[in-house]
């Protein structure tokens, strides 16, 4: 009798086991992997949405992003510093040769901004190449797209090595010894749509999808930034948003898992929110 409730016993043990561990053996958790991302600042607030969505799908992935300006995201990239580096101007030859591969994630327009009690609503791309390189230095010097708004323009800038600033230099055509004397220099979106949401006076650029109601955006030769325009073309001032990576160097498995999930459909979806997809 006490042999059989010994072997009982044992049973009824064994099965413990194996429905605490359903059956199956326990599998080992996923490895940590961190990914480091640095560079532009217009690029940086598109990232940090990727960074969330992805983390939150693959929560042993860390991704740090670093807004630093597109010139630290494409000398950073090269070095090996950041896994990724981020520019929101397309690459020169020069620093193509340096042994990096961009890809465009995302296409973005520059918006020229103002105080939202502006009576200005467009301006002719002369008209802004004339500001920004001081041919043009009070409003009563539009003439009619004044629409009555006088004294001296406040020029807001970006700072030297921003892709902004770079691509909006390289569209309107004029370089940085040709920008309007006391212009306003500024480090980073944020302290330009904050500078000229402080000053009826200025005038600036940022990035279309960091525009929000704090200040108001001006149409180019009658064309409203808008997405539908970007998308056709007729909004022309707009750049790419690059991803960039060492050509020499295969990146890791997490950040390759983690660039073809940002060129892919679940990525995308989330560039459609407020920029131009690309794939």
């Amino acid at each position: 009798m006490k042999k059989a409730l010994s072997v009982l016993s044992m049973l009824v043990l064994v099965a413990g086991f194996a429905f605490a561990g359903g059956g199956q053996e326990a599998r080992p958790a996923a490895q940590a992997q961190t990914i480091s991302v640095g560079g532009s600042t217009s690029v940086t607030p598109l990232m940090e949405l990727f960074q969330a969505e992805y983390t939150r799908l693959h929560p042993h992935v860390t991704i740090t992003v670093s807004g630093t300006g597109s010139g630290d995201g494409i000398t950073g990239s090269a070095s090996g510093m950041y896994d990724i580096g981020m520019s929101s101007r397309a690459l020169r030859p020069a620093e193509l040769g340096t042994g990096i591969q961009p890809m465009t994630v995302a296409i973005d327009g520059i918006g020229l901004i103002m105080h939202t009690t502006s009576p200005i609503s467009s301006l002719s791309f002369d008209q802004i190449r004339q500001i920004y390189t001081g041919a043009i230095s009070n409003w009563e010097q539009l003439g009619a797209a004044a629409n009555g708004k006088t004294g001296g323009i406040a020029v807001i800038s970006r700072e030297p090595g921003s892709g902004t600033r770079g691509a909006f230099q390289e569209i309107f055509n004029y370089t940085d010894a040709d920008l309007a004397r006391g212009a306003d220099i500024l480090n980073g979106t944020g302290a330009v749509r904050a500078a000229v949401a402080g000053n009826p006076s200025a005038i600036g650029y940022i990035a279309t999808g960091s525009i929000d109601d704090s200040v108001k955006a001006l149409n180019v030769d009658g064309v409203a930034p808008s997405e539908a325009n970007l998308s056709d073309g007729s909004y022309t001032v707009s750049r790419p948003f690059e991803l960039i990576i060492r050509s020499s160097v295969a990146p890791t498995t997490a950040t390759r898992a983690f660039l073809d999930w940002m060129m892919g459909p679940d990525g995308q979806a989330i560039v459609a929110r407020n920029y131009i997809s690309v794939n």
